[in-house]
Parts: C-alpha cells; sequence; structure tokens
C-alpha cells in the first residue's frame, strides 16, 4: 500500500486493478482499444444488414401459425398486405378509377409506368422506379370488390432480405406515385405493410433525439454533479466505444454465428449500452474521486478505487447479462432475440468502463476535475450531505419507516387489476392515429374489416377439398372466400394452400376466434395435417407464448439473481430481503403505470409480452442500484458495525446511485415519445421504477431494513455472529455525528 495513504485497513488491489491503472500499462489499455475498434468498428454500421424481421424472427417455433408459414413458403416468401384505400364521399368520380387503374397497371406490369416530369426516361430512372416497387409481388395485386364510396388496391409485398425497411421504401413509394391526389379523394396505406411502415417512421424520428437526449442529460448530470466542463468528456467516449464495440460484435455473432437480430433488439441495444456504460462510469468515478483523497498518487487511487467498486460493477453486469440471457428459455422468438443482444451491450458496457474509462482518467490525471479537483487529504463532502442526512433521520424510527414503505408500495401494486394484457390491434399499436389506422377504420365502417389480412390453411392435398368444406363452415368467414391465393399453384411438393377472409377485422378478438375455430375444424380431419396462420392467428400464438413466458422466466429470472447477490454478498438474508424489495417495486411501478396509461394516457391497452419485459429491464436494472449500495454497507460492516455501515454505505452511494439512475430513467424515458404503443408504455413502466428503485427502495426501504435487522442481514455468514465495534448498536448509528467516513 502507498506509504501517503490516509489509512491501510484495506486488503491490496489485485493484478486487473494494477494492470489497467498502472504508469505504462494504461496506455497498452488504450492502444488494445482502438485495436478492438478498428476491426469492430466499420462493422457496426452493418447491423441492419443483419436484421431478421420476418415472420419467423418473431413467432414461437412451436406454433400452429409458424408450421403454416413454412409450409406456405413453398407457395409464396412471407407477404406483407399493403392496401390502398381510395375514399370519395358520395363516391368515386371517373377520374378517381383512372389514378386507381393507372396505380395497379404500373405495380402489376412495369412497362406501363410513365415515370411523371419526363418526356424521354433514361435508364437510371427506369432501374430507380423497378427498385423502389421490386419487391411487389406483381401477381397477388388486385382491386378488391368494395362500396362505390371506396376503391381497395391489395398490393403484398414481399421484404425480402432487405427487411422492413423495404416496406417502408415501397408504401412511400405508392404515396410519392400517386402524388397530390384531386380534392375530395382521400388516399390511405393500411394493412399489415402500412402499419410496418408506420411503426419505422416513429422509430426512425426518435433515433437521433434517442442518442442526443441520452447523451445530453448525462452531460448535465455530470456538470451538476462534478462541476467539471471538461470531465463529461471521458463517459461518453467511452461509452461511445463500449456501444460501437457492441454494435460491431452483434453484427458478427449474427453473420456468422446464427444470433437473431430483429428491429427490436437492434433498438435496444444503445438503450442498454448508454444506459448501464454510464452507470458503471458513475460508480467508478465517484470512488475514484472518493479514493484520490486518500492517496497522493492516482495510479494507486485508481488500482484501489477499481479494487474496491469493481466487485459492485461486475456483480450488477451480471446480474443483468444473465437475466437477459435468461430470456434464451423463451417461447417467442423475438423475446430470445432480445436476451443475447441485451447480454453483449451490458458486456461491452462492463469492459470498457473497467478499462478504457480508468486508463484514460489517470492518463489525463486530476486535472478532468477542475475547478473542483478531489485534493490528497481533503475531507469527504458525501459524509455531511443530503444522503448523509436522509439516513440520520431513517435511522430514528427504521421500522417504522420500512413497514410504511411497503404498505404504500404495496397499495400502489394493487393497480395490476387494472392491465388488458392482449394482442394489441392496429389502431391500439400507436399512440396517435397514422395513415394505416385511418385506412383500417374506413376498412371496418365499410364492412371490410378482414380485408388484405386473409387465413391461410395449408394441408395434405388429398384432403384439400374436405379441409376447405370445414373452413366455409366455421361462423364468421365470408362466404365464397374460401379459395386458393390468386396466382399460385394449387398444390406444391404434396401440400395445398387455401385461404379464407373473415368478416370481423382480423387484428380484433372476433377475428381471432374466427381463426381457432377454423384451426379447430380443420384438425378435426383425420389426416389432413393442416396448419393454420395468417395475422389473426400468428397474434393468438404469440399471445399464448407470451403468457406461458411469463411463467416460466420469471422464477428463472428471480432464482438466477438471487443467486448472484448470495454469491455477492455471503449471505441468504440480505438478497432473499433485497429480491422482495425489487419485486415489490416492479409490482408498484407496473401498478401506477396501468392506471396512468387507462386515465390520463387513455390507452387500449398493453401486449400480453409487456409485463415480462418490463420485469425483465426493472429487475435486473433495479438490483443494481442495491447491489452498489449493499456492497458497500458490508464493505463498511467490517470494519465499523452493520448499522453504522448503513449510514456510511448510504452517503458514500447516495449522490452517485441517484444520478445514475437519473440516467437510466431518463434514457428508458425518451421512448415514451414514440408513437408505438409499447415502446412508450415500455419506457413509461421502465422510467418510473428506476425512479421508484433510486429515491425509496434503495435510500429509504433498504437502509431502513439494514438498521432494523442489523448484523443478522448478512445470516448465515460469519459477519452475521461476529461481535460488531461499537458502531453496530442502533443508538450508535443514532447518535453518530455527521462528519468523517469511517475508512
Amino acid at each position: 500500500m502507498s506509504g501517503n495513504a490516509l489509512t491501510n485497513a484495506e486488503s491490496e488491489p489485485g493484478g486487473f486493478a494494477r494492470f489497467v491503472s498502472g504508469r505504462k500499462s494504461k496506455w497498452v489499455v488504450l492502444v488494445l482499444w482502438i485495436i478492438l475498434l478498428a476491426g469492430l468498428g466499420p462493422l457496426a454500421g452493418k447491423i441492419n444488414d443483419v436484421q431478421k424481421n420476418d415472420i419467423g424472427a418473431w413467432l414461437p417455433k412451436s406454433a400452429d401459425s409458424t408450421k403454416e408459414v413454412v409450409q406456405e413458403q413453398k407457395f409464396q416468401p412471407p407477404i406483407f398486405p399493403g392496401l390502398v384505400v381510395f375514399q370519395r364521399d358520395g363516391g368515386l368520380t371517373d377520374d378517381d378509377k383512372k389514378i386507381v387503374d393507372g396505380l395497379k397497371a404500373k405495380l402489376t406490369d412495369p412497362a406501363n409506368a410513365t415515370f411523371k416530369d419526363k418526356k424521354n426516361p433514361t435508364v437510371d430512372e427506369k432501374k430507380t422506379w423497378a427498385y423502389k416497387f421490386s419487391t411487389v409481388v406483381a401477381s397477388g395485386v388486385q382491386e378488391i370488390p368494395a362500396p362505390k364510396s371506396l376503391a381497395v388496391l391489395n398490393i403484398p409485398i414481399d421484404p425480402g432480405t432487405a427487411g422492413w425497411n423495404k416496406l417502408g421504401d415501397v408504401v412511400t413509394a405508392i404515396n410519392d406515385e400517386i402524388g397530390t391526389p384531386p380534392a375530395g379523394l382521400k388516399v390511405h396505406v393500411t394493412g399489415a405493410a402500412g402499419n410496418a411502415a408506420d411503426s419505422m417512421k416513429s422509430f426512425k424520428k426518435v433515433d437521433g433525439a434517442l442518442t442526443y437526449v441520452t447523451f445530453g442529460v448525462v452531460i448535465l448530470i455530470l456538470l451538476l454533479a462534478y462541476r467539471s466542463p471538461v470531465l463529461w468528456i471521458l463517459p461518453i467516449f467511452s461509452v461511445a466505444f463500449a456501444y460501437t464495440g457492441a454494435s460491431g460484435m452483434v453484427y458478427l455473432l449474427a453473420k456468422h454465428a446464427g444470433l437473431t437480430v430483429n428491429g427490436w433488439s437492434a433498438f435496444v441495444l444503445p438503450v442498454l449500452a448508454v444506459g448501464a456504460g454510464v452507470d458503471y462510469a458513475m460508480l467508478i468515478l465517484a470512488r475514484y474521486r472518493e479514493e484520490l483523497r486518500r492517496y497522493e498518487d492516482r495510479h494507486e487511487a485508481m488500482a484501489h478505487a477499481i479494487h474496491r467498486a469493481g466487485p459492485a460493477v461486475f456483480a450488477s453486469s451480471a446480474t443483468v447479462a444473465v437475466s437477459m440471457l435468461c430470456l434464451l428459455l423463451a417461447e417467442m422468438n423475438s423475446t430470445k432475440g432480445l436476451g443475447p443482444v441485451s447480454a453483449v451491450a451490458v458486456g461491452f458496457s462492463l469492459i470498457a468502463m473497467t478499462t478504457l474509462f480508468p486508463a484514460l482518467l489517470v492518463i489525463l490525471g486530476r486535472w478532468v476535475f477542475w475547478p473542483v479537483k478531489p485534493s490528497f487529504g481533503s475531507v469527504e463532502p458525501t459524509a455531511s450531505g443530503v444522503w448523509a442526512r436522509m439516513g440520520r433521520r431513517v435511522a430514528k424510527r427504521p421500522r417504522a419507516v420500512w413497514v410504511g414503505t411497503t404498505l404504500i408500495l404495496a397499495v400502489c401494486a394493487v393497480g395490476l387489476s387494472s392491465l388488458k394484457l392482449h394482442p394489441l390491434n392496429g389502431a391500439e399499436s400507436f399512440t396517435d392515429k397514422p395513415d394505416s389506422v385511418v385506412g383500417a377504420q374506413i376498412l371496418q365502417d365499410n364492412g371490410l374489416g378482414g380485408t388484405g389480412n386473409p387465413i391461410y390453411v395449408t394441408m395434405n392435398r388429398a384432403a384439400r377439398d374436405e379441409v376447405a368444406g370445414k373452413i366455409q363452415s366455421v361462423p364468421g368467414i365470408v362466404t365464397g372466400s374460401v379459395t386458393p391465393p390468386q396466382g399460385l399453384p394449387d398444390v406444391k411438393d404434396g401440400i395445398g394452400l387455401l385461404q379464407a377472409t373473415t368478416t370481423a377485422p382480423s387484428d380484433s378478438p372476433a377475428g381471432r376466434d374466427t381463426a381457432m375455430a377454423v384451426r379447430a375444424a380443420v384438425h378435426s380431419v383425420p389426416g389432413a395435417d393442416a396448419h393454420v396462420g395468417g395475422w389473426a392467428a400468428m397474434a393468438k400464438d404469440s399471445a399464448t407464448a407470451a403468457s406461458h413466458d411469463d411463467k416460466t422466466l420469471i422464477p428463472v429470472i428471480l432464482l438466477v439473481v438471487f443467486v448472484i447477490l448470495a454469491l455477492l454478498l455471503r449471505a441468504v438474508l440480505a438478497p432473499l430481503l433485497l429480491m422482495l424489495t425489487v419485486v415489490l417495486s416492479f409490482g408498484a411501478s407496473l401498478g401506477i403505470s396501468a392506471l396512468m396509461f387507462h386515465g390520463p394516457f387513455g390507452l387500449g391497452g398493453e401486449d400480453n409480452s409487456f409485463p415480462l419485459i418490463v420485469f425483465v429491464f426493472l429487475v435486473a436494472l433495479g438490483v443494481d442500484y442495491n447491489i452498489f449500495l449493499m456492497t458497500r454497507i458490508r464493505e463498511e460492516a467490517v470494519r465499523n458495525g452493520t448499522r453504522r455501515g448503513a449510514l456510511i454505505g448510504l452517503a458514500a452511494t447516495g449522490g452517485v446511485i441517484t444520478w445514475a439512475g437519473l440516467v437510466l430513467a431518463s434514457t428508458f424515458g425518451v421512448l415514451g415519445t414514440l408513437t408505438i404503443t409499447f415502446a412508450a408504455e415500455l419506457g413509461f413502466a421502465v422510467a418510473l421504477g428506476v425512479l421508484l428503485d433510486t429515491l425509496i427502495v434503495r435510500s429509504v426501504l433498504v437502509t431502513a431494513l439494514t438498521l432494523d435487522i442489523g448484523k443478522r442481514m448478512w445470516w448465515p455468514s460469519k459477519l452475521s455472529s461476529a461481535p460488531e465495534p461499537d458502531g453496530g448498536t442502533l443508538e450508535a448509528a443514532r447518535a453518530a455525528d455527521d462528519g468523517v467516513l469511517v475508512s
């Protein structure tokens, strides 16, 4: 230990801590990161190239609708139906019909394209037009019979390897081709393709905002916390390295190791990389600043900071990563794919913040804290700060505090009964009314709610006629709609394919019930090996899988997190109590959220997968702050007793945990600006839960429990039965002055 340390009551840092903060090895760390980024950086921008947003990337493999898709692909690729709705009150005019016929002619035969505003189109313009509509299945473009005030074009789209982005391109191209319609004619693009295009528009609008707002909040918080105009650059720089490295690694795993990356997991990647990375950076930075007051040599100070804060950071990242990897057990492929991507994001954040970030800090020296530099031998300000005063207030009546807080959170959790879990229909999927929702409502108002999203049924060829009869006998199927899809062969590889239109919208409860009735009917045909798919059946299968995942994964994640905490704290009682507080916080935040969703926000419901995703984020991330607090309390308990250690731990970590929580809450809160219901609800619920964890659960509930229970928190470890120092009694903790932190 350094000879000018203010205390020698601690173990020496190990080789890792010495390496990342060494006088020479810090430069090695920086060079290694530059080499790593040189390799992964160019790949990071290619992550969209490996996204899989086809049906197989979302549905459970065992679902009947998934089996239907596999068989249907013998006939046609996975199709996203796009419906173009033309409407004029009082009936369409001849000019209106010319617009409809013209678009249909262009899409079925590009040779009919006129290439607007050009008398002599060039080859390049022709290629551009052909590219825009290259994924339209020309043989399936048809006009659907409709009332005289409407014309409806069904435009099936195969997004192919281009994915959902191509759907958006086609929808944009359709609107461009139509141009500005004549006065009184309304044109809307709806159907699955229209919904997907509107979703992408919302994500694209927030992509930049998410990055800018997140980094802006981090900068502001670091400025407020450390009052330095330059310090914020290092966490931002390190987080950017972590995100770039994680994106490049995800690309490699998707390209060569079979990792499934969809639009949702790709969107969550930066949220977790930035949120978790900043959390870890702030904890290490706070501990480094504290150690700089105890060690004159900044390299020695950083070695001790990593040595003492490292276990909490490693345990925190392990909790998040392992919790996310538990999602591999999910039936829903969309949920399953989220796990590894999230684990990679957290893993790179951990590596960057425990290697690159410390190396940069010691390379630059104390001046980065300017103008409030932590000088050797100065008093640690947290010892008499806000959280030190909060601890003394809680210490006056800890049992009353934790009982009262528990009751309040339990009352908030009653709001869970307000959750409305079901597959969201098109209108419910958005917080506003985009073009696709308006178009779908027009179709529904005119009795065409099931148009464009038929039920598909595959079966053994020999049983096709009997299966067709069974389908037509089901109430809710439009008479005469049971036919082979237009432009496709009747039979392929011994498999038959039929489609049927429902009277109810396919995304409505009635539409899903009809699909299930069709499934029951065709499964009764002996030897048919029939499978039922289509959007209604997929929604029902997804809801069933999501409910299964809730019941399976939540207990598994709780058990995994408990084991990690038990190993970290070398106790059973403390981890058990921490898990209970996190579950209580989850229930309260979800309960409050449900009341807000169906009250002031006026939302229609929550997707069936919503509780599990919120649970994963809140438990994994919420436990973080308890880990940061409890590891410090245990460290101090060895020297000062558990109750006095609780006050010291809260005082020392209170500020950094609060700021870190605000960063994470703000990061997820940006999701609330999306017009996609699932993302907006997720952002609100997670942000609220993080704030509850940082401001109430960690600072009030956990502290009060520790003060009340004392050293028994560490049962059955030796610390629970060892004689405590004078500060171990509750009376001593209450009487402790607010001066210097005991070290």
